[in-house]
């Protein structure tokens, strides 16, 4: 199977779940014998245009214009129009503009088109903006497509309610649950004698980094010895360096910026609580990953991932920091409750989150849509 996968960000060029998950798609399936071409935009000038790596073929264009966090290349474009041979077209997201261009590529064409919902709203703009698009040129993107990969059964019923009506598929993100252990090494890039909270992601206001300071602060009084470490970079960098060095917190809160993929296993290994304050999320691999390592989890009680953080965590709030304090001081005062969640939380990913799994679904969904 001929396979063109169109996405806006790919890893190692950029870090982050959505482009890791489309990189490691692409290896594996490529390594099952299908020919896989990422179409991508390229972020630094010293990357090639073309680059064969890990099996598959990555073309890359330069972007020309940014708006809302969305790179629109004319080039992209150009090589979509042209696109024949290929048995299938991937997008990944409806938020950005390539998927847009692979939606009108099917529209003009007969190249069969599959997209992944890695999460309705973007972190980079206010809902009201995403919701007007979703009910119109959102919408109009996914009914182009033959199949829209969505994560989880919400996730599928919160898309119909925008008016979709392409044929949806639920199949769970999944993670390397042999990666992702309990059992292995700590990381050395942490140091600290109390509980550690984590927070892994980029650093923008979706993410909202400055939050989880606020979240961590509050715990001070009652655990002296706590710790924040913050995987990750982005827009927000500076913004967090000043609000650390004002509120005097250097001994408590460390940046360690974007951490190899490699570490990541022991940096959740030696973290107490992953600490996930979002607005906006598709089902991150961040939660998939804490829990194949038997850490907890606090995230923000999204609709879609509640029911799924709360097998191994807790969740709140996501515009009340006081209630993330709350459950989190719940957990290290609580050891039995802790370790208890640990394992729910291990259990759910090897059972229902396998990476393989994904990619086999995925994969078999694909090539039911040559037929």
């Amino acid at each position: 199977m001929r396979i063109l996968r169109v996405a806006q960000k790919v890893y190692p060029d950029v870090k982050g779940g959505g482009p890791y998950h489309v990189h490691a798609m692409s290896r594996d399936q490529a390594a099952m014998g299908h020919d896989v071409t990422v179409l991508t935009v390229r972020y630094d000038d010293s990357l090639p245009h073309v680059e064969e790596r890990d099996g598959y073929t990555v073309v890359r264009y330069d972007p020309a214009v940014t708006l809302l966090g969305n790179d629109i290349s004319p080039g992209l474009a150009q090589y979509l129009s042209a696109a024949e041979d290929f048995d299938v077209m991937h997008a990944h997201s409806h938020l950005y503009f390539a998927t847009n261009l692979a939606a009108l590529k099917r529209f003009l064409g007969d190249i069969p088109l599959a997209i992944t919902n890695h999460g309705l709203y973007s972190q980079n703009a206010p809902e009201w903006v995403f919701d007007l698009y979703l009910r119109s040129i959102g919408r109009w993107t996914f009914n182009q497509a033959d199949v829209v990969f969505c994560y989880t059964d919400t996730d599928k019923e919160r898309v119909r309610e925008f008016g979709v009506s392409s044929r949806i598929e639920v199949v769970s993100n999944g993670i390397d649950t042999e990666r992702f252990t309990p059992n292995g090494s700590e990381s050395e890039l942490i140091e600290s004698d109390g509980p550690v909270v984590l927070f892994v992601g980029r650093l923008v206001e979706g993410k909202q980094p400055t939050v989880a300071i606020d979240i961590v602060s509050r715990l001070q009084s009652k655990h002296p010895e706590l710790a924040l470490y913050i995987c990750g970079d982005g827009a927000l960098r500076g913004e967090l360096e000043d609000l650390i060095a004002h509120n005097e917190l250097n001994q408590s809160v460390s940046l360690l910026g974007q951490v190899p993929y490699d570490e990541m296993p022991a940096i959740y290994r030696t973290a107490d609580v992953l600490l996930l304050p979002s607005t906006a999320e598709g089902l991150p691999r961040t939660v998939l990953e804490a829990f194949a390592s038997e850490t907890p989890v606090v995230a923000s009680n999204l609709d879609h991932i509640r029911e799924t953080v709360r097998n191994g965590g807790k969740t709140a709030p996501p515009e009340k920091p006081a209630a993330f304090s709350e459950q989190i001081d719940h957990l290290l005062s609580e050891p039995d409750t802790r370790e208890h969640l640990a394992k729910r939380g291990r259990q759910l990913a090897t059972r229902t989150h396998q990476w393989r799994t994904t990619v086999e679904a995925t994969t078999a969904t694909l090539e039911s849509l040559l037929a």
